[in-house]
């Protein structure tokens, strides 16, 4: 659980920066610029000849799904979504996780359903306000496929992992933003006016920041934390940055913020993991 709780208080440092200093550049070429960042982190531990050529192809397509297009989805929707209505609408991966988790295990198990259901009440609690546009719809599915590519990364990345646990997570990241260069490249190549790309001294402030450590190091911590839990538990953390960042608003950057709702928040967060470290029962 460590790696989880610090990278969900990294994370919680960093909702708004995108709405606030990146909306106007072209989506895949932010995706594009983080990744790129985030894998100059890692090329120092990069070892591809110790890798089986199989398994780098394997992390290599978790990194496309898990970053690159999570990545093209996400961004694309704050075009459409105000900042508190892309942080709403994540509230949902945890179903994502453990229905996929269960796919794979061909068992659905309960308890973890009941925690990632408890995890999305208690984010909702916090974010979800009534009313949407038709742009704000569209905005809506674009997040949900990005949550879903990432939670199907994260399991996969969980799963796959324990096969080639001789090597090291470090060594094995590299792979993972090959793939995801690749797929937001192809996607960039075919819709991206890198000609117009020119971000300003801040927003290359904010490109660095988001690359280098909410992605860069963010990503690796969440993903070797991911192999340390179960899907119950993972799927939980993956809405416990919610009432974090309103935490962080509050205490670092004097926003107001809900108290009683903050709270209740938390303990239904907190009720969740009780769930969920318990022995899990299936259907």
């Amino acid at each position: 659980m460590p790696y989880l709780i610090a990278v969900s208080l990294l994370w919680a440092f960093s909702f708004g920066m995108i709405k606030v200093g990146l909306s106007d550049l072209d989506s895949t070429a932010v995706a594009m610029v983080r990744l790129t960042f985030a894998l100059i982190v890692f090329l120092p531990f990069f070892r591809p000849r110790q890798t089986p050529r199989v398994a780098a192809t394997r992390f290599m397509a978790i990194g496309a799904v898990q970053f690159g297009l999570m990545y093209a989805f996400y961004i694309a929707a704050f075009r459409y979504l105000q900042a508190y209505e892309v942080a709403m609408f994540t509230i949902f991966t945890p179903i994502y996780v453990v229905l996929f988790d269960g796919a794979l295990e061909r068992r659905l198990d309960r308890r973890a359903l009941g925690a990632a259901a408890l995890a999305l009440v208690g984010a909702g609690i916090l974010k979800w306000r009534s009313g949407i546009s038709d742009a704000g719809l569209v905005g809506f599915f674009l997040m949900q496929g990005s949550n879903l590519c990432f939670a199907v990364g994260q399991i996969a990345y969980q799963r796959t992992r324990r096969r080639w646990h001789k090597l090291t997570d470090a060594a094995l990241f590299g792979w993972l933003y090959l793939g995801a260069i690749a797929a937001a490249g192809i996607i960039s190549l075919a819709i991206t006016d890198w000609t117009t790309f020119r971000p300003s001294r801040e927003q290359w402030g904010a490109l660095v920041y988001l690359g280098v450590l909410a992605s860069g190091l963010g990503f690796f911590g969440w993903n070797v934390g991911a192999t340390k839990v179960n899907a119950g538990t993972l799927a939980v953390f993956n809405n416990l940055k919610i009432p974090l960042a309103v935490g962080v608003a509050l205490l670092a950057f004097g926003e107001s913020a809900d108290l009683l709702r903050l709270s209740l928040s938390l303990a239904l967060m907190l009720i969740a993991l009780y769930l969920t470290e318990r022995q899990p029962g299936s259907v």
